[in-house]
């Protein structure tokens, strides 16, 4: 695994960052924007000059979403330690997921889009594609290699996708996961559907007001269970599901039918009853209709709700890295056997009285359920088990 957000540049510094219930939301301070006085979010306090410089990434046209994958990436190869022959066969995949990608420079693609000669060094940086085509051709990858943009979903089905390679047969290893940077596109499009909040954002609380943007990237690799043999491995992957609600662009149905059905398709394939989930770590925005939504289907779903809280008050949302992050952050639950607390809440939403975790706490846990809810009705749901 490797991960990097507002609160640790590494899977280390974001696990100690949870336990000690810190907050990486607040101004900004490398990004520049007409809201940064106005609005808090989940920055990486790391400039792209120290990142190409730690990175060895001096290429032009190079983005800052792509740094932030290349070093999450790096650790995640390191920590599973793959080898050049291993990442230059044709036996493995790199699926990785994004939602604004090199869009993230959109002052330059605007003026690169109005421009009658030859365009700027980001030309081919604006492409959906543009990371994972730099990180296929830095790491040498020649297996199946695919970009996944399913909103805020997307790095969860970019880890269900690279699941399904290795169950047909179609890779040995997979490495998942998904990036996202701060950018003028995302952050004037949120503000637009007027659900930025102005404060640090408290999810499933009454008084919610929204969500906070974020940046960041994890990465994982997956392996079947006969390959791994003598290998470190933290969990496996038992069950995975994603819906479609096909209710409206950009909210989910009132009573979270897309919710319901990604997180029972995954129980589904676990093999596990409703009752053997001991944590969720919930999509959890912090608006009005996601937290609503997510709160009426785990109603629905379970007979007793089991414990559960979003990191996205820890992180803001990252959108396209979201799922990958708190996929992380899910099998750090139940490595430890421990769980986060849900921060800045304090009164529970009016007829579903749900409470999310609210002190760091050490408890067993067998079954780890990590929600991704996206715009369009894309829901994806992942059961990690011990």
């Amino acid at each position: 695994m490797g991960s990097i957000s507002a609160i640790g540049s590494s899977v280390t510094e974001n696990r100690m960052a949870l336990m000690e219930g810190k907050c990486g939301i607040g101004p900004l301070e490398l990004f520049s924007t007409r809201y940064a006085d106005l609005l808090p979010f989940g920055e990486v306090k790391i400039s792209n000059a120290i990142l190409q410089q730690r990175l060895h990434a001096e290429e032009p046209g190079i983005t800052r979403t792509t740094l932030l994958a290349l070093h999450a990436l790096e650790e995640a190869i390191t920590d599973a330690q793959l080898t050049s022959a291993t990442l230059h066969g044709f036996d493995t995949a790199l699926i990785g997921a994004s939602t604004v990608g090199g869009m993230c420079l959109t002052d330059e693609l605007y003026s690169d889009a109005n421009k009658h000669e030859n365009g700027s060094a980001y030309l081919s940086s604006y492409d959906c594609a543009s990371v994972n085509l730099y990180l296929q051709k830095r790491f040498g990858i020649n297996g199946i290699v695919n970009t996944i943009n399913t909103a805020c979903s997307s790095s969860a089905n970019a880890i269900i996708y690279g699941a399904r390679l290795i169950k047909n047969g179609l890779a040995e290893r997979a490495i998942v996961g998904g990036v996202d940077s701060l950018a003028k596109f995302t952050i004037n499009g949120f503000n637009a559907l007027h659900i930025l909040s102005d404060d640090k954002c408290a999810p499933f609380d009454e008084q919610r007001k929204g969500l906070n943007l974020g940046e960041g990237a994890a990465f994982l690799v997956l392996e079947k269970e006969e390959a791994v043999k003598d290998k470190k491995y933290y969990a496996e992957l038992t069950g995975y599901c994603n819906t479609n609600d096909a209710f409206h662009a950009s909210s989910l149905s009132v009573e979270g039918e897309g919710p319901y059905l990604s997180m029972k398709g995954a129980l589904d394939m676990a093999g596990i009853a409703t009752g053997e989930i001991n944590f969720i770590n919930a999509h959890g925005t912090g608006t009005e209709n996601n937290d609503l939504s997510e709160s009426r289907a785990m109603i629905r779903l379970f007979q007793h709700v089991p414990p559960f809280a979003s990191t996205k008050s820890n992180t803001g949302h990252t959108l396209g890295a979201a799922g990958a992050i708190e996929a992380v952050y899910s099998i750090l639950n139940l490595i430890h056997q421990e769980v986060y607390a849900g921060l800045h809440f304090a009164q529970p939403i009016t007829g579903t009285g749900l409470q999310p975790v609210q002190t760091f706490a050490k408890m067993p846990l067998k079954h780890v359920m990590s929600n991704s809810f996206g715009f369009g009705g894309n829901c994806a749901s992942l059961v990690f088990s011990r």
